[in-house]
């Protein structure tokens, strides 16, 4: 049986992604992304209108896959609450290094409504986690410290040392039970 192709909305997504972890979301071109693709620049602007337009479909790609790697993790564990497979999922991600955020104050000025996807996002993944724990305090404190180390690592403003990382995400994951 054949494998299934890849839309050219979905190529064009991964080669976007390809190019910003090489040359840093701020770098993105929308003709390396279309030539990444093998996609016309037209055919790119078709799916993507604007610059703007790719990098929130860039959010919004990565927002479906950290839920459905969030489900995984749920499944796998079985017994780890939901909030522990969070914190779980979230401990490598906020210590690798991201380029720099400039990108989104583009992205920001260029549409407004740029961080609706994302407030969506986390608005929704903190009422599911309120509603799978009975105890909000140490929901907030585990959500609030990882959406903190988030926004230190994308603004790489870290003033953590590696082993103050690990004792975090330690301390995370035993509040988080």
């Amino acid at each position: 049986m054949k494998a299934r192709r890849a839309n050219s909305r979905d190529r064009i997504l991964a080669a976007a992604a390809d190019v910003a972890r090489e040359a840093g979301p701020g770098s993105l071109s929308l003709d390396a992304v279309a030539n990444r693709a093998g996609v016309s620049k037209g055919g790119l602007l078709y799916n993507f209108p604007t610059k703007a337009k790719l990098m929130q479909g860039l959010v919004e790609n990565y927002l479906k896959e950290f839920e459905q790697a969030l489900e995984a993790g749920i499944a796998e564990a079985g017994h780890e609450s939901a909030l522990a497979a969070y914190v779980r999922l979230s401990a490598d991600e906020c210590v690798e290094p991201q380029p720099s955020a400039s990108w989104i104050f583009s992205a920001i000025a260029e549409d407004p409504d740029f961080l609706t996807p994302i407030k969506s996002f986390k608005r929704q993944l903190f009422e599911r986690l309120k509603g799978e724990t009975n105890d909000l305090g140490s929901l907030l404190v585990c959500f609030l410290a990882i959406e903190g180390l988030r926004s230190m690592n994308l603004f790489d403003s870290d003033v953590l040392s590696e082993d103050e990382h690990k004792l975090l995400m330690a301390s995370l994951l035993k509040i988080a039970g």
